[in-house]
């Protein structure tokens, strides 16, 4: 799974409007309509030979088919989580978890996990039945196209 890493991403998707929550987490997604492109390209810099190279990481390729994913992930974790320990430990939290239960998201789909500040007393196995249940309520919404 990439990560989201512009502010123009995250923005994006925020201002779509389409989250769903739980207790300790509010996971906002966006189904992007990407199915036409299925690598990124570059441009070299030199103009003499302006061609497009793919570029495809290993973190984008779907482990079981070999394919693109392209499924990216934002976190947000406010100060009012915690100190920067405490945030750097939710962030790490929802890695693991984003990366065990992407599968169930749909293709092209961005997502940002929001933590509430419950989010950082909150056991690890709550934590995962809440992913669990959250990426498999966006991939509900997403076929239904909400």
């Amino acid at each position: 799974m990439e990560r989201l890493t512009s502010h123009r991403d995250f923005v994006t998707v925020l201002k779509r409007r389409r989250k769903v929550s739980d207790h300790d987490i509010v996971v906002h997604y966006l189904v992007r309509d990407d199915s036409h492109s299925h690598a990124q390209s570059t441009v070299s810099s030199n103009p003499s030979t302006l061609t497009a190279h793919p570029v495809e990481s290993a973190d984008s390729m779907d482990s079981t088919l070999g394919t693109p994913s392209h499924r990216r992930l934002g976190l947000a974790v406010s100060k009012s989580v915690g100190n920067a320990v405490t945030r750097n430990k939710v962030k790490r939290r929802f890695r693991v978890l984003a990366r065990q239960y992407e599968q169930a998201l749909p293709d092209h789909c961005d997502i940002v996990m929001r933590a509430k500040p419950s989010a950082a007393h909150a056991q690890f196995e709550s934590l995962d039945h809440q992913v669990e249940r959250l990426f498999a309520s966006v991939c509900q919404r997403a076929a239904q196209g909400r």
